[in-house]
């Protein structure tokens, strides 16, 4: 199964380097691994846009987001037997900022990917996918 992990936090400051270097050796493993796919963190929200819908009518704001409480810093994509795999690594991920980044908080969000086998999973009643 396909994962997406997305990592927000309200701190926007910028990683240590003893974090960076922690990060890489996790992705570095999990390559070779077979396991992540793809990986990335994101500029600041004043170098993106929001293409947004609200009322029938398109409207394009440029960053930064002013309401943004939380933002969106990097993702990750990775193929895994089952959802306790992903979180497993998500885990680990995350311990890496309490090692190498005190003080920082966010959160890492675990979604598997939709496929075509899944059909009714976006059914908000649906049963949750494993």
């Amino acid at each position: 199964m396909r994962f997406m992990s997305i990592i927000t936090s309200a701190h926007v400051a910028t990683p240590t380097p003893e974090l960076m270097e922690a990060m890489g050796k996790l992705a570095d493993r999990e390559i070779k691994a077979g396991r992540m796919i793809d990986t990335g963190g994101l500029m600041p929200m004043a170098t993106g846009a929001r293409v947004s819908i609200k009322d029938g009518k398109l409207n394009v704001l440029d960053g930064p987001f002013v309401e943004a409480k939380e933002v969106i810093g990097g993702y990750a994509i990775s193929e895994f037997q089952n959802k306790e795999e992903a979180v497993a690594l998500a885990v680990e991920f995350m311990q890496l900022h309490i090692d190498f980044m005190p003080g920082w908080e966010g959160i890492c969000e675990v979604r598997p990917f939709f496929t075509s086998d899944m059909e009714g999973a976006c059914d908000p009643h649906a049963a949750a996918v494993a």
